[in-house]
């Protein structure tokens, strides 16, 4: 599993991206929390981005969940402060569920939960898979068509992602592989990794921040969630989607420092 590390010794926070992402989108969220004397961790999630994509794995929320912890042994941390969004939220909270001991608190953003997972992005893909290998098969489909719609689809405004971020997110699907490879995980979201957790029961403070723009989730999925874990923090954003690090990077990282109440620091003051 690829793991790009911000700063040196300080409280660890693990950030978990989503479907269709990589660890790159903390870019701008993970140096302020450095900043702030705080450790982040941007991982790839196992078959995303740089992690390793074996054919024959498996890339479910389970699964995932579980090389999670795999990853924070071999990283040496006990625990950390775990930051998700969308798929990634809903692997932190598996992680939280059956590793409570390896989660301090949790950061979950535009999470995925409930009759919700998959999210709408995803239950497209996988209802049209078979559609999508026939094309493929005739080379009249690559991951692009799809990639494009999701991260456009996934901001509150599509001048925010420019055509170079879009290649930036594509390049682990290049290739007629590549959208076979996307396609696969895709399928491995099952909602059945998420009947088993209650989440009323889940011991951790958490703070849910939600991008009121999210077009692939239903509006009232947030004040559930709120409503149904016992400590938790519910910030609204109403001019951002889901992608939340790309929209308000500044915002989210402000968040994370204040739910571990530590101090934000200012570029200027590093």
């Amino acid at each position: 599993m690829h793991v790009e590390r911000y700063g040196h010794g300080g409280a660890p926070v693990l950030l978990v991206h989503g479907f269709g992402t990589s660890a790159f989108l903390w870019r701008d969220v993970a140096p302020s929390i450095a900043l702030a004397n705080r450790t982040a961790y941007a991982v790839d999630l196992f078959g995303y981005g740089e992690s390793d994509r074996p054919f024959d794995a498996d890339f479910g929320i389970a699964a995932q969940a579980e090389y999670l912890d795999r990853a924070l042994t071999a990283l040496r941390l006990p625990s950390a402060t775990v930051v998700g969004i969308d798929l990634g939220a809903a692997i932190a909270i598996r992680l939280a569920a059956t590793r409570p001991e390896r989660v301090d608190r949790l950061v979950l953003v535009n999470p995925i939960a409930f009759d919700e997972v998959p999210a709408g992005d995803i239950e497209a893909m996988q209802r049209n898979t078979a559609r999508f290998a026939f094309r493929v098969s005739r080379g009249i489909l690559g991951a692009s068509t799809l990639l494009r719609e999701l991260l456009t689809g996934s901001v509150s405004d599509p001048a925010n992602m420019p055509d170079a971020l879009i290649a930036r997110y594509l390049a682990p699907y290049v290739g007629k592989e590549g959208l076979n490879h996307l396609l696969l995980l895709s399928r491995a979201i099952d909602q059945e990794d998420m009947d088993e957790i209650e989440l009323d029961a889940l011991p951790q403070p958490t703070m849910i921040v939600w991008g009121d723009q999210d077009r692939w989730v239903g509006p009232k999925l947030a004040d559930r969630l709120a409503e149904t874990l016992h400590d938790v923090r519910l910030v609204r954003l109403p001019a951002v989607g889901r992608l939340v690090p790309e929209e308000a990077p500044e915002t989210l990282g402000n968040l994370i420092l204040d739910w571990m109440g530590a101090k934000v620091a200012s570029r200027a003051e590093a």
